[in-house]
């Protein structure tokens, strides 16, 4: 019989405190370290790019007459943008640049700007603004394009990623990127997608399918930029 008198129950040995599971130490990695790691995966995939047949540009509902005169006081047809333009992975501002166009023609209820990479290592170029303008606009400032920041006249639309203006942003390694401003003037204003309630949160592919093309006139700036 156990000890403590008949009917009593052994006694159990009391369990000591609970052991912590041992610590895993990890390695911090440092932002050399992740910056070279973006640095591998651009070289990787350099020879990797969307192509310019895929921009809006080629889209046969945009087809038409090259007489838009599309410029920025802020880089030439060609030239490096900006880094204040630049998305914030790039360090920039992500801040729209400042565009003026000449040409719109009589008839165009609407302009639509497209700004896309062709040069982005994915299937498609990928869309950094898509907006739509009221053809009274011959000019828009700095920031214009921003969600936030939009002017009068100018529904900015769902874009890669978000809505808005995004920045050239590359991948590091990656080599030099362009990236296409392209202006169409329409002849019939985009005002839904079929099978999309709200414009804003379409996707720009749907949106460029909406268009009643051709277009009346259209336009082109072109900018670069490599990290």
């Amino acid at each position: 019989m156990a000890a403590g008198g008949p009917g009593r129950t052994p006694d159990r040995p009391r369990a000591g405190p609970a052991r912590a599971p041992p610590r895993i130490r990890r390695h911090a990695r440092t932002n050399g370290e992740r910056d070279d790691d973006m640095l591998t995966l651009g070289t990787l995939l350099k020879n990797k790019r969307a192509g310019e047949t895929h921009l809006a540009w080629h889209h046969p509902n945009l087809s038409g007459p090259d007489t838009l005169d599309l410029r920025s006081a802020d880089f030439p047809h060609g030239h490096a943008i900006p880094a204040v333009h630049t998305g914030p992975r790039a360090g920039g501002r992500n801040l729209s640049p400042a565009l003026a166009w000449t040409g719109t023609p009589q008839g165009a209820a609407q302009l639509l700007l497209v700004v896309e990479d062709p040069d982005a290592p994915t299937s498609r170029p990928f869309v950094h603004c898509l907006a739509l303008i009221s053809p009274a606009r011959r000019e828009l400032a700095a920031g214009a394009l921003n969600a936030d920041t939009a002017a009068e006249g100018v529904r900015v639309l769902r874009s890669g990623m978000g809505r808005g203006y995004l920045g050239p942003q590359p991948p590091k390694g990656h080599g030099e990127h362009r990236y296409a401003f392209q202006l169409f003037a329409l002849r019939t204003a985009v005002i839904s997608v079929p099978g999309r309630p709200d414009l804003e949160a379409s996707r720009p592919r749907d949106v460029l399918d909406a268009v009643g093309g051709p277009a009346l006139a259209r336009g082109r700036l072109d900018g670069v930029y490599s990290r």
